[in-house]
């Protein structure tokens, strides 16, 4: 049996230290995904776990072992954002007893499945109200934010619809970054395991790049030239829209894709504004950091 570890820490930074241990991953192999010391999981983190529980079933035929935290905190936590349904769906595993919660955090929207269009439709009417206090309380946002939030959460799973062809899934949270940024931080984050932008673009676009063609200008054709696989313009410019918001809020707004990934990066965060040659994973993964507004902020 092949047992791969879950970081310590899996969250938007990490998660490619995880999807490494797909390699050499064999058909038939039967393998354990020990998530037993983690201590700390976003968003990000859960999608980027159970996507790599799929893709291990999907590469060897057969549900992987998952090995629950032994944190009652972090347990009780990824119970609280919904994380055991989906999970049991592409693991294996004994569902650990509903515990304690993870302390300073609110949950603006459980782990969600994204198939149809009409789970977009629920997503966004379950946030508004959420959203509103979330906003507004923590982050210090005027009430206008409210809709131009539910339109980047429209836009991020209607992504999934669109681009991936298969399903997916969101979840977002804030958190109190008190010692790494002294404020809240928003956490947004979508992930599918279809085509990728890749895939998606390669008819339309892909001979103006000839052998240039990869995960990286996929991305960069999309991200920052807004091309899209839609023959009629102005179809297809939600990630356009999503970075222009994005910025207008200070935050950070990244996507990953294949091997590659791409982020709008302001002063507060150091992430490379493009990567290459990440661990391959299929599909495509959206991150969205808002932090919190400050008195000097205006």
């Amino acid at each position: 049996m092949k047992v791969i570890e879950v970081p310590e820490t899996l969250d938007y930074r990490s998660g490619d230290r995880l999807v490494e241990a797909l390699d050499g991953v064999e058909s038939e192999q039967r393998c354990l995904l020990s998530a037993r010391h983690l201590r700390w999981i976003d968003p990000v983190g859960m999608i980027t776990l159970l996507g790599v529980g799929r893709e291990l079933k999907r590469r060897t035929g057969v549900a992987a072992l998952f090995q629950a935290p032994e944190s009652g905190q972090v347990s009780g936590y990824l119970g609280r954002m919904g994380f055991y349904q989906p999970a049991g769906e592409v693991m294996d595993f004994e569902a650990p007893r509903r515990r304690g919660g993870a302390g300073d955090s609110d949950v603006l929207l459980e782990l969600t499945r994204i198939g149809e269009n009409h789970d977009v439709h629920a997503v966004v009417e379950r946030v508004q109200e959420r959203a509103g206090a979330i906003l507004s309380r923590t982050l210090r946002y005027p009430p206008s934010a409210v809709i131009q939030f539910a339109v980047i959460l429209s836009e991020v799973c209607q992504n999934v619809l669109e681009h991936a062809e298969a399903p997916g899934w969101v979840a977002a949270q804030s958190y109190n970054w008190s010692r790494r940024l002294g404020r809240h931080v928003l956490i947004l984050a979508v992930g599918d395991l279809g085509r990728g932008f890749r895939g998606s673009l390669a008819s339309r676009h892909s001979g103006r790049f000839g052998e240039r063609w990869s995960d990286a200008t996929a991305l960069e054709a999309a991200f920052i030239h807004g091309l899209t696989r839609f023959p009629d313009q102005g179809r297809g410019q939600g990630i356009q829209q999503m970075r222009k918001q994005v910025r207008r809020w200070d935050g950070v707004i990244s996507v990953r894709s294949g091997t590659a990934r791409i982020a709008d990066v302001p002063d507060w965060e150091d992430l490379p504004p493009l990567e290459q040659d990440l661990p391959m994973f299929p599909g495509a993964q959206i991150t969205i950091l808002l932090p919190e507004r400050l008195p000097e902020d205006g």
